[in-house]
């Protein structure tokens, strides 16, 4: 080899090494630009939603302020004082007026703290025929294996004995 090829050697080698150099530099560079956009538009992002927020919040207040106005200017309404306020029951039935003619009578919830004896139960009707159940069924009386009848180990029960009689 020659003198001449060996120094184009090494020439070519510090410019391929000094590219390699600039292009790591760049890289890196690059890197770092990339990173400040991605901090930059998590920032914004962040920005965004608080200012979201706070219009919300503005427009909530301000709503709340024109409510208050509409309630002063509009309608009149004002804040309760404490005269307004009742201390018992009487004084809150004295703010009702007497039943107007042909209104329906109030409802009356039933007390059972008068000691007075209960009323019986009513009988039971049968929805299909409007005729009283047998007090056979539903008596404590009936014993069960008068309306059960074996049958080859099954258990059948006679119709007309869980009907009552109905068919009768």
């Amino acid at each position: 080899m020659t003198r001449q090829s060996r120094l184009r050697r090494i020439g070519w080698f510090a410019a391929l090494s000094i590219c390699t150099l600039f292009y790591v530099g760049l890289h890196l560079k690059v890197n770092a630009v990339r990173s400040d956009v991605v901090r930059a538009e998590r920032q914004i992002v962040a920005l965004e939603s608080q200012k979201l927020l706070l219009q919300t919040e503005f427009e909530t207040r301000a709503s709340q302020e024109q409510l208050a106005s509409w309630n002063r200017v509009e309608f009149g309404y004002v804040a309760p004082g404490a005269s307004q306020f009742v201390t018992d029951e009487r004084e809150l039935n004295d703010f009702g007026s007497p039943p107007s003619a042909g209104a329906p009578a109030p409802i009356r919830v039933a007390s059972a703290a008068g000691g007075e004896a209960a009323p019986p139960f009513p009988k039971l009707v049968s929805p299909l025929t409007g005729k009283p159940i047998d007090k056979r069924l539903i008596g404590p009386e009936t014993p069960r294996e008068a309306m059960v009848a074996r049958n080859e180990g099954g258990i059948r029960i006679p119709l007309d004995a869980a009907a009552g009689g109905l068919g009768e």
